[in-house]
């Protein structure tokens, strides 16, 4: 549930807002022509990349390039609510901010395939002055004008340009909305063992559900459900067969949220309940 939420416009877009909420919480962000700036005041979250997720914690920073996201706000032992500082990167609104210096660079330059779309920032004290300079300005909103705004996101970009080693302002930019091709089984199979629903599965992928199901049958040959299932069950088989973990943090690692439930599905693939196979390979490597 979201708590307060203020905002500072610029050109009829949404640039800087300031976000309480009550976790969980989760916010589905496709963002084909759109970067954005998080930082996080207090609590947790995950960001879910299509092939990526980045835990956050309180203090640090994270550059989102465009493309497909899901973020999952999560409640902490020194916080029950979450507070993220969120500056939202156009492409329109940068050219007209950096018109000497851009030209039309922002759609000619292309950027490595190799990049990450999530760059994450751990309690870097540059950010953590950089939003302390903003909170000030939500505290007192009279402040606040469109020169202000415009000195703002200059001042973001040119700290993202010393963090993110880009030789120029044009370079950072170009490279915000590049967005990075993924393919379909490449989603998929960064996402086997996060234990993610098909609705969430779906929205990395920018699809509905059914469109989701049809080209997952296409690539795969096989229901999504059944397909997960086998595949976090083999893996849970390696893993008992190599590793001493207790049986829960296996169930957990494979994507099983109830302990119950995996040594059911485990029992109806292999024929044995979870610990009986441990205790069989165990006594193969023995023997």
């Amino acid at each position: 549930m979201i708590l307060s939420h203020s905002h500072f416009d610029l050109y009829g877009k949404s640039i800087f807002e300031q976000i309480t909420l009550t976790p969980p919480f989760t916010v589905a962000n496709h963002m084909p022509n759109e970067a954005c700036f998080l930082y996080l005041e207090e609590g947790a979250y995950t960001i879910n990349a299509p092939e990526e997720h980045v835990s956050m914690h309180a203090k640090d920073a994270v550059l989102m390039r465009c493309g497909s996201y899901f973020t999952e706000f999560v409640k902490t032992a020194a916080s029950e609510t979450c507070q993220v500082m969120i500056v939202h990167l156009y492409p329109e609104v940068l050219k007209k901010i950096f018109e000497n210096e851009l030209s039309n660079v922002v759609s000619s330059l292309q950027e490595s395939s190799k990049r990450s779309t999530v760059n994450k920032y751990v309690n870097d004290e540059l950010f953590k002055i950089y939003i302390d300079s903003l909170k000030i300005y939500f505290d007192n909103p009279s402040l606040v004008n469109d020169n202000l705004i415009t000195l703002k996101i200059k001042e973001l970009i040119i700290l993202l340009t010393k963090t993110e080693n880009a030789r120029s302002i044009a370079q950072l930019i170009a490279g915000l909305f590049s967005q990075k091709e993924h393919s379909f089984r490449d989603i998929i199979e960064a996402h086997l063992y996060t234990g993610h629903s098909i609705e969430k599965l779906a929205l990395l992928t920018h699809q509905s559900i059914s469109s989701f199901k049809r080209e997952f049958f296409r690539v795969f040959h096989d229901s999504p459900a059944r397909y997960f299932r086998h595949k976090r069950l083999e893996r849970a088989a390696a893993l008992l067969s190599a590793t001493d973990e207790r049986i829960g943090d296996i169930a957990f690692q494979c994507g099983f949220g109830d302990v119950s439930h995996f040594s059911r599905c485990f029992h109806n693939q292999y024929g044995v309940p979870p610990f009986r196979f441990k205790l069989n390979q165990k006594i193969k490597t023995m023997s």
